[in-house]
């Protein structure tokens, strides 16, 4: 039988779950308990989250009282293409040698129970983004050939066919070749408002005059490039972007990657300065570092520990103010090694704190990969464990609930700095938190105050 017949009652299922939910939100047990805060400018900063997203919606529900306050969204989530993706994570030490590229997975697009199973994980999320958006807000969902024609019918259904405004073609070069079809050279989005006072803005694209002259219509402008004469026209259902190539400096190693500029688009076109923006399914971070170029600020979530660490680094690169959620969290032991050194400023109270980076056991049951790449895992866990670290913290200050630093140390071109030095005139707890290039995340809370002045290796 048609899945077109299953369509109405994977609707009504995932309708009894939504309110289900929504009678649970004033109840419900509270959801992303850990927070960490990362270069906090206000109380309007962007948020990372990393967890369940259906979760996560719940929590901007039920705890950041958001209903009504999003833009927009944008849901790039798995395709549906039954089949695994792998991140790209390459490590480089002198003191190791030349070694392959690891290749961990980075998320499977398997679904034991079929499309319906798949199908009714969007439409319950479909419900609550839309609870979610302002009445000018808008949608977009990313998608390509293997489902998209089911999910356009279940939209028209929970926003309505009259919300629905464009189904946009991007189209690339990159991708395989077909022996016995043409070749997949596009994905699809489909654009929807919450409502038919959606806000929406024209975006100008060139339009070049047939032979590449110029026309010479009065009161048209035309303009003239390499190429030849055109004219400027507010912009076509079609997008020809290439996709993120490997010398492209936007590159995370991150299957399944978006080019910034496809989502720029998008953001302009739906959202105006300081919009709140939204991606569910972020990976590798391209939504919100888009979103940030555009001054807009951004909500990024996704379950994967491969993409939290890609685009927590990355956000962190670019010094955005945001604050990490977590549901796990951190670990806290002797993973990292770190020296606290504690020197007194003459004829002042304050003190010079210096704390140095030393080493980092990598627990390996954390990991799952593949034999030789778990061998080249072990060389840099023996020789050059630093490496295996994408980005570490330091809270002056801690709490002893939220870690809320004052530095911040992304890897960057396989580098890191390992020394942080800070005056404080108290003698607290300091935190110290790193994450790896597989997502997991360490904590050390270490205490100056029992700290001999001068120099002392902490051993907890």
């Amino acid at each position: 039988m048609s899945l077109i017949f299953s369509l109405p009652s994977i609707l009504e299922e995932s309708r009894r779950e939504y309110c289900k939910i929504k009678e649970s939100l004033e109840s419900g047990p509270e959801f992303f308990p850990v927070e960490k805060i990362y270069h906090r400018k206000s109380e309007e900063s962007s948020l990372l989250a990393r967890g369940d997203n259906l979760d996560f919606i719940q929590y901007l529900l039920r705890e950041k009282k958001m209903e009504g306050k999003l833009q927009l969204a944008y849901l790039d989530p798995p395709f549906y293409s039954k089949a695994s993706y792998d991140a790209v994570i390459r490590l480089k030490s002198e003191a190791v040698g030349e070694v392959p590229a690891i290749k961990p997975l980075a998320y499977e697009d398997l679904w034991k129970t079929g499309i319906e199973e798949y199908l009714r994980m969007l439409c319950v999320r479909f419900f609550l983004i839309r609870d979610l958006l302002s009445e000018e807000g808008c949608l977009w969902v990313h998608l390509d050939w293997h489902v998209v024609h089911y999910v356009k019918i279940l939209l028209d259904a929970i926003f309505g066919e009259k919300n629905f405004v464009n189904e946009v073609v991007w189209h690339y070069k990159s991708g395989g070749t077909g022996k016995r079809n043409f070749s997949r050279k596009h994905d699809t989005l489909l654009f929807y408002g919450k409502s038919r006072h959606y806000y929406f803005r024209p975006l100008k694209e060139k339009s070049y005059n047939r032979g590449y002259k110029p026309y010479r219509f009065k009161g048209v402008k035309e303009y003239k490039d390499e190429l030849g004469w055109y004219t400027m026209v507010n912009m076509k259902d079609v997008w020809q972007i290439d996709m993120v190539g490997r010398t492209s400096g936007e590159r995370t190693g991150y299957a399944t990657q978006k080019p910034e500029q496809l989502l720029e688009r998008i953001i302009e076109s739906c959202s105006r300065p300081g919009d709140c923006c939204a991606d569910f399914f972020c990976g590798s971070g391209s939504f919100a570092a888009a979103a940030e170029k555009l001054s807009r600020t951004w909500i990024a979530c996704d379950i994967g520990g491969i993409a939290a660490a890609c685009s927590l680094k990355r956000m962190s690169v670019k010094k955005s103010a945001f604050v990490l959620l977590e549901e796990c969290p951190d670990r806290q032991g002797d993973e990292l090694e770190i020296r606290l050194q504690v020197e007194p400023i003459d004829l002042t109270d304050k003190k010079l704190v210096t704390v140095t980076l030393d080493g980092y056991t990598m627990d390996m049951k954390r990991v799952s990969l593949k034999r030789e790449d778990r061998e080249i895992l072990k060389k840099f866990r023996k020789k050059d464990p630093l490496q295996l670290l994408e980005y570490w913290s330091v809270d002056f200050h801690y709490d002893g609930r939220v870690h809320n630093p004052q530095f911040s140390f992304p890897k960057e071109n396989h580098t890191m700095e390992k020394v942080c030095r800070q005056i404080v005139s108290d003698t607290g707890k300091i935190s110290v938190r790193a994450v790896d290039v597989f997502g997991n995340s360490s904590l050390k809370v270490l205490d100056m105050g029992e700290v001999p002045e001068r120099e002392r290796e902490m051993e907890e």
